[in-house]
């Protein structure tokens, strides 16, 4: 039968003011500790899902998720496209030609990877198309010759949208001079910027334009491959391109995204696995010094407890006195730290930006960081864990200091207090 007394009891011991100050203390530390522990785990999650979501949507956006290379430059390519794209995991294909270069202008001189894309196709398997913030992203298909690269290029080079630049060819060519690199010139159409430290690593040119430069004649070297699911790369990639290359007799090699950028993967997903496990056990601490507090409770309420067992409570009725006690201020520091935890996470990304910009320092440089600025998601499931986790510490916390006090003997007591 439902017995509200252990309820009231407990309530009020919660709301009464003590007359040891030391247990109140001990009390607001062990809230305060859950609600910082609570509120900075939410906060931390939520960056590094920020993180993981830029990695996703920015740089494995831009890059291939999986690429097929033939051992040489084919024209036959449209059965294979229409093959491929047919499968229900595949959201896109694209013919890409690529190669290694240097751009050269106005005395300063950038490593790039030079892609070679079809800006109908390339709409298909990348969001580069979305983040051209200078030019026109189809004139690569209008204007022979021309290249799109990121801003850092562009800030690196000093140029924009209509300066001339160079490309030179680490592969050497051999002429009456000696051997000498090759050479093109080549006019900016377009600048992106994903925010990404892709900004300072690519250039893209025309199909057609990549293919005369790395001497593919009419060619494509390999195609880009978009799955409904980037996860699914590693385990699909092989096995379709036994296919194709079966089905096809084409000589086939195959990588995916994780031999480019799985290490960074890998290293965020390992980094909030340990921090997650790092903060637990610091909310952890701090709901074990609900522990504390209550026995130092037991051992002030001895009296009250001999006189409410005498008067018929039961050894279980006592328990739950102190374990309503106890949980409470569980759930009080837990509420605290998941509402000030949301409104971290929701604000924290602008928070910072305000910070950079009053300050004028950086705390992520693109050159260095993959992003140029914090982000942060919000998984509410991330949330209702950490809350859940907090309230059982908290419920676990109080089970011996009130199995102590379900334990006391009245007779004992009442008679030590005369």
């Amino acid at each position: 039968m439902f017995n509200p007394l252990p309820i009231c009891i407990g309530l009020r011991y919660t709301r009464a003011k003590r007359r040891n100050h030391f247990i109140s203390f001990i009390s607001a530390v062990s809230m305060a500790g859950l609600t910082l522990g609570v509120a900075v785990l939410i906060l931390v999650l939520s960056v590094l899902n920020g993180f993981d979501r830029e990695l996703r949507t920015r740089i494995l956006g831009t890059v291939p998720h999986a690429l097929l290379e033939f051992e040489s430059a084919r024209t036959d390519l449209e059965p294979l496209i229409d093959e491929l794209e047919s499968r229900h995991s595949i959201s896109g294909v694209a013919p890409l030609n690529q190669g290694e270069g240097l751009l050269v202008a106005n005395g300063k001189t950038v490593s790039v990877a030079v892609l070679g894309i079809d800006p109908v196709a390339e709409v298909r398997v990348s969001i580069l198309p979305g983040h051209i913030v200078q030019g026109d992203f189809n004139a690569l298909s209008t204007d022979r010759f021309t290249v799109i690269v990121g801003s850092g290029v562009a800030s690196q080079l000093s140029v924009v949208v209509g300066d001339q630049v160079t490309l030179l060819i680490p592969e050497a060519m051999l002429s009456l001079a000696g051997v000498t690199p090759r050479l093109k010139r080549l006019r900016v159409v377009g600048i992106f910027e994903v925010g990404a430290q892709l900004d300072n690593q690519l250039a893209f040119v025309g199909l057609e334009d990549a293919a005369r430069l790395f001497k593919l004649g009419d060619g494509v070297s390999s195609l880009r491959i978009r799955f409904e699911n980037l996860f699914d790369a590693p385990a699909l990639i092989r096995p379709i391109a036994q296919k194709v290359s079966t089905d096809f007799g084409i000589p086939i090699r195959y990588k995916d995204w994780t031999l480019t950028q799985g290490n960074l993967f890998e290293a965020i997903q390992l980094e909030k696995t340990l921090i997650a496990l790092l903060l637990v056990l610091i909310i952890a601490v701090a709901a074990f010094n609900i522990v504390s507090t209550l026995v130092m409770v037991v051992t002030d309420k001895r009296a009250d407890i001999a006189i409410l067992k005498t008067i018929g409570l039961s050894p279980r009725g006592v328990m739950g006195i102190f374990i309503v006690q106890g949980t409470l201020v569980g759930v009080i520091g837990t509420l605290f730290g998941v509402a000030i935890g949301i409104s971290l996470a929701l604000t924290i990304t602008d928070i910072l930006s305000w910070f950079e910009s009053m300050f004028g320092f950086y705390l992520f440089n693109p050159s260095t960081y993959f992003i140029s600025d914090l982000p942060s998601e919000l998984r509410w499931q991330d949330v209702a864990w950490i809350a859940v986790l907090s309230v059982v510490l908290s419920l676990l916390a109080t089970l011996y200091p009130a199995f102590k006090a379900s334990r006391i003997v009245p007779a004992e007591v009442l008679n030590h207090e005369r």
